[in-house]
């Protein structure tokens, strides 16, 4: 009889032990020109999301402004009802990709092994470019007081980096990342 390796045995307790309720999220797009009609990221993010039995709490268009988006940023971190969110849009390396440093701010555990794997990723498609990429993944803690957590993850505005970080990164672990925080 072979053995079942320890990361599927962990992965299939997670998945039996996940929360039943939906995992709650918010979508931003962070960008100075996309409009409805225009943003495709934030519109994939919710498509993906919605396909894992996700549910939207809420979606939005934020300008590359710091106020905005921590803005926007603090309400949802601050509303309970919300697990996850994430934004697309402003990681790179230009003066107004400002989305990473604002969202750092605010983590009280980051996890590197996103952005790594984001960018080991993002190599295999476009090569040495991959490294401009500023992408960032983190939970944030509230006070006792207030209770709750919330994870963030920030995805290039690429149509192509947010469809690989969703489909090969986030959305196959989400419910393991509620589940490992509540166990």
């Amino acid at each position: 009889m072979s053995e079942i390796p320890s990361h599927e045995t962990h992965l299939r307790n997670a998945e039996r032990n996940a929360p039943q309720d939906p995992v709650r999220c918010a979508v931003m797009t962070v960008s100075d020109t996309r409009t409805p009609d225009t943003d495709l990221g934030g519109p994939l993010i919710v498509s993906l999301l919605e396909k894992a039995k996700c549910e939207i709490v809420d979606r939005q268009i934020v300008p590359d402004e710091a106020s905005a988006i921590g803005s926007r940023l603090d309400q949802w971190i601050s509303n309970p009802d919300i697990h996850v969110i994430l934004t697309t849009g402003g990681t790179g390396i230009s003066r107004r990709d400002i989305t990473v440093d604002i969202v750092r701010a605010r983590l009280s555990v980051e996890l590197p092994g996103f952005g790594e794997l984001f960018r080991l990723l993002s190599y295999e498609q476009v090569k040495a470019s991959a490294m401009l990429s500023r992408a960032v993944a983190g939970l944030v803690i509230r006070p006792l007081a207030e209770g709750g957590e919330t994870f963030i993850f920030t995805l290039p505005g690429s149509i192509n980096a947010v469809e690989t970080a969703m489909t090969d990164l986030i959305v196959p672990q989400l419910a393991h990342l509620i589940w490992e925080r509540r166990k």
